[in-house]
């Protein structure tokens, strides 16, 4: 399980850094909400990723946060080698 935590993501740039390091997406990742959505939706080994953190990462991000949340929970809808909670 990958777990991620909120308080990393301080910002829109930082969050993108913090989540391709995390993730381990290649250095070619766009760093934006389609990128992610695009590396989360063709994941073709399992993996179970937690957000812990989340109001953190709300009181930073604001309406962005909402946003990351959306394309994490849909892309695990889009993509069954996908699990991701958050806490």
């Amino acid at each position: 399980m990958i777990i991620l935590n909120g308080k990393r993501m301080t910002s829109v740039g930082s969050t993108h850094r913090y989540l391709r390091k995390k993730l381990n997406f290649p250095d070619y990742y766009g760093g934006n909400l389609d990128a992610l959505w695009d590396m989360l939706t063709t994941l073709s080994d399992p993996v179970s990723i937690k957000l812990v953190e989340t109001e953190a990462m709300q009181s930073y991000l604001g309406e962005y946060a909402d946003s990351i949340l959306h394309v994490f929970m849909e892309a695990a809808e889009e993509n069954e080698q996908l699990i991701f909670e958050c806490s």
